[in-house]
């Protein structure tokens, strides 16, 4: 009993650090299902974003059960060792006393760069997406200094938490208020939002909404409308603090336009995507070696979105662009030694959500194209999450005939 009761403690801690790496509920009870056969244990398990819990069978000496909830989001660095704890746990290769070891040094572990290269990784992303989204000197620039600006935000909400809920729409007021007041100091007639977009792209949900369709279409309801509403109402925390800052400068509703201009030429988005991995690199702090990997998935997501948006437009090409992202990796993931799936996948998002306008559509909500920016946004975001889905299914359909 003593034994079966540190494993299934064990399981559900693992759970919950999973769940707080943001996997998809019904992939965390899979795999502790296979960890608890691995383990000889029959259990069962209840798993939810934020807890997880795991029953064991009844004995004469009572019944063994364990409940442990996610305290917060784990970092990206923080994912790789988890990937390989739990392949590890999963196949039965680590004891419950020395998985609740690698688990708290997991937990333990600091950021492998110092704060100001943080944040300055972070600027260095948001110029990469400023070259992707609307390319012009000035708002590279700007993107430049504003998401250093937001990144010095997001490290001192890290390190005072109470700040977390307010860093999304602060730095929204913030950005867009800059943005705002230096079109008016230059007299320019418009203010674009995809000028807004890049220093707060580390907000966007792309991820959560699309772990949330992935759930919903595997019958776990509870948590894939908690994840889906999650998702919506952060894009509108975002859209609200570009509201605000709008009209405390009185701007016209008319003068927020999402028109894509490039003022460099045709190679400054392909350039801006290698820029985007740097930051990435800089920013999240992966292993070095999971650079190329990076730029693989980055570069797959974008040229199938480049196509995507010729064939059917801007707002589906979402779809082609996670399509391809999770074959991709999911094709990598076979190889021995490679990055896990999310860690593949994850970065891809931040190019795939803006170019799809999910942010720019609910922004739009209270601007002045507010009657079709809610179909627009509703199509962009679920175009990508089928997207990912799509993918996944077209796997195990060539796995299936291939077997």
């Amino acid at each position: 009993m003593p034994d079966t009761a540190s494993q299934i403690r064990y399981l559900a801690r693992l759970g919950a650090a999973m769940a707080a790496a943001s996997y998809p509920v019904t992939f965390i009870r899979q795999t502790l299902r296979r960890s608890s056969s691995a383990y000889g244990v029959h259990s069962e398990i209840v798993a939810l974003p934020n807890n997880v819990q795991i029953t064991g069978e009844i004995t004469a000496s009572g019944t063994p059960a364990a409940s442990a909830n996610v305290q917060a989001a784990m970092r990206f660095d923080q994912t790789f060792p988890l990937a390989d704890l739990v392949d590890a746990t999963a196949e039965g290769r680590v004891s419950a006393a020395e998985g609740e070891r690698r688990l708290d040094r997991i937990m333990a572990q600091r950021r492998p760069y110092p704060a100001w290269v943080t944040v300055l990784g972070y600027g260095v992303f948001s110029a990469g997406l400023a070259l992707v989204m609307e390319p012009s000197a000035l708002n590279l620039a700007l993107a430049t200094v504003l998401g250093v600006m937001v990144g010095a935000l997001c490290t001192v909400s890290e390190r005072v938490p109470i700040l977390g809920p307010l860093t999304p729409v602060l730095s929204a007021i913030l950005v867009a208020a800059l943005c705002i007041a230096g079109a008016q100091y230059l007299e320019l007639d418009h203010v674009g939002l995809r000028a807004l977009i890049p220093p707060l792209a580390v907000f966007l949900p792309g991820l959560a909404i699309t772990v949330s369709v992935i759930e919903l279409s595997s019958n776990d309801v509870i948590s894939g409308a908690s994840r889906l509403i999650a998702g919506f109402m952060q894009l509108a925390q975002l859209a609200f603090g570009i509201f605000i800052a709008s009209h405390m400068l009185g701007l016209d509703d008319g003068q927020l336009t999402a028109q894509a201009i490039n003022k460099l030429g045709a190679w400054a988005p392909w350039l801006g995507v290698g820029v985007f991995v740097v930051g990435v690199m800089l920013f999240l702090a992966p292993p070095l070696q999971f650079l190329p990997w990076l730029a693989l998935m980055a570069y797959t997501a974008y040229v199938a979105q480049y196509l995507g948006d010729l064939l059917l437009g801007s707002y589906t090409s979402g779809f082609f662009g996670a399509l391809a992202l999770t074959l991709a990796a999911l094709l990598v993931s076979r190889r021995r030694g490679s990055p896990p799936v999310l860690a593949m996948v994850l970065p891809g998002f931040w190019l795939l959500v803006p170019g799809s306008l999910g942010l720019i559509g609910v922004a739009e909500v209270f601007g002045a194209d507010g009657d079709s920016a809610l179909s627009a946004t509703l199509i962009s975001m679920i175009a990508i999450a089928f997207g990912v889905q799509a993918g996944m299914v077209i796997w195990r359909l060539a796995r299936r005939t291939r077997r």
